[in-house]
């Protein structure tokens, strides 16, 4: 496993009870390079969506238990936020959440001449998702092909 993974994994069982004592789930935490800089990014959610105060009351419980358990190694810029609106889904529970909602896939390469879908999120499992199209058919892709699934913007 990565170290990257390793801290990630690590910073999601810190901010579990967290997030449970606040009335959030976790979506995502991601430990990344950008530049010369290191993120350590928690997306938290709720249903009706988060505020910023949910995001600094988390912002700031974490910071304190990442300070204490002092586990990486790096200086790193910690930040806390809503995953967003058009956000990527990555993990079975992304999609466990999205079930029902309009998504936009793209593909590493094109399928039936096409490299961009989009569709209501039907079904997935370990190798598929299967979305529903504007003309009803089920198509399903299979999840190696794929570069991004995100949900659709509505505007």
């Amino acid at each position: 496993m990565s170290q990257s993974k390793d801290y990630e994994i690590k910073t999601e069982e810190i901010l579990k009870p967290i997030a449970e004592a606040n009335g959030v789930r976790i979506y995502d935490v991601e430990y990344v390079k950008e530049g010369s800089d290191y993120y350590l990014r928690s997306y938290i959610d709720k249903d009706g969506g988060v505020t910023i105060d949910d995001c600094e009351v988390v912002s700031r419980l974490l910071n304190e238990e990442l300070d204490k358990a002092d586990f990486i190694a790096d200086s790193y810029i910690m930040e806390v936020s809503s995953p967003g609106l058009g956000r990527t889904l990555k993990k079975d529970r992304h999609f466990e959440y999205c079930i029902g909602e309009d998504v936009e896939i793209k593909l590493f390469k094109p399928l039936d001449g096409c490299k961009d879908y989009e569709g209501c999120l039907k079904a997935f499992d370990k190798d598929t998702i299967t979305v529903s199209t504007e003309s009803g058919e089920d198509k399903v892709f299979v999840r190696k092909d794929i570069a991004i699934v995100r949900l659709a913007l509505d505007f």
